[in-house]
């Protein structure tokens, strides 16, 4: 009896080949049951996903998704499948680099700004203004004073952009300090993932309890009314994606949208902005037991 070897699918490939005959040239591969359902759930909802780009596009909508959330939370994996199947004349991507010397120089938003859609577009920020939040107070690259300043500040240029007419979606993927530490170390020995790690990833477990706290902070000053946070728990990467999708179409309608019974949400995957800082608030003393 041979010896079965691991095979890893690329992600689709097990719905699109369900139902295909069997041949020479081909081998039995087993499929979890939960693989093929997540699949098909994923499936319709990038359809849904093209459905509300379209109404974004024919109504002149300007959307913004906002991704924040720890290394290694799973944000860009989401991302890649809301754009998967979207028109990128439409639908794009901002991941910034660090900002260069003459940008340092600008008023903090502005190179943010400049990235804000036009009429019919949605813009996906993959880290976004909330940098100056966790990261950089964190990793000392900046002040308290430019800290205190920007979340002060942060709601007041939200309102601006929603007083516009811009939707703003706020998103943070909440992983917690064990899932991250396994995903760092999948990374570390995976030299398809090694570009992921950086320095600033690797001293992320130490410094737990300093993110938590900045964490803490930027959700009890920038969580609005306006302009509030949603929580993605993200140790299970597949209900975080299907649960992100389904909120986002959740906050929109368009034509032909699906019953609302189909995009019910997983109240233990997404939880509000109010509800995480109601958690926090009684678990700050512990703050390596809290979600990261």
């Amino acid at each position: 009896m041979t010896k079965a070897s691991k095979v890893k699918l690329s992600e689709g490939e097990a719905l699109k080949n369900k139902d295909a005959k069997a041949s020479d040239d081909k081998i039995q591969i087993w499929i979890p049951k939960s693989t093929i359902e997540y699949e098909k759930e994923k499936l319709k909802l990038q359809i849904e996903l093209l459905k509300l780009q379209t109404h974004v596009r024919e109504t002149g909508k300007r959307v913004v998704l906002l991704f924040e959330g720890r290394d290694a939370a799973g944000k860009g994996g989401t991302i890649k499948r809301i754009r998967e199947h979207l028109n990128p004349r439409g639908a794009r991507v901002v991941a910034l680099e660090k900002p260069s010397d003459r940008q340092r120089t600008q008023w903090y938003f502005q190179r943010y700004s400049d990235h804000l859609p036009s009429a019919g577009e949605i813009v996906l920020f993959d880290r976004s203004w909330y940098n100056r939040a966790m990261v950089e107070p964190v990793m000392g690259f900046c002040t308290d004073e430019q800290h205190k300043r920007f979340l002060k500040y942060a709601p007041v240029f939200e309102r601006m952009l929603t007083k516009e007419g811009i939707m703003l979606i706020k998103l943070y993927f909440s992983v917690s300090k064990k899932m991250q530490l396994k995903r760092f170390e999948k990374r570390a020995n995976d030299p398809l993932k090694q570009y992921k790690l950086s320095p600033v990833d690797m001293q992320a477990q130490e410094l737990w309890g300093e993110y938590t706290m900045r964490k803490f902070q930027m959700l009890l000053e920038t969580n609005t009314t306006l302009s509030p946070w949603t929580v993605i728990r993200s140790d299970n990467k597949k209900k975080a994606r299907i649960n992100c999708m389904k909120y986002i179409l959740s906050q929109l309608d368009y034509e032909g949208k699906i019953a609302d019974s189909e995009l019910e949400i997983n109240s233990k995957v997404v939880i509000s902005g109010i509800d995480e800082i109601k958690l926090m608030e009684g678990n700050l003393s512990k703050p390596h037991k809290l979600p990261g």
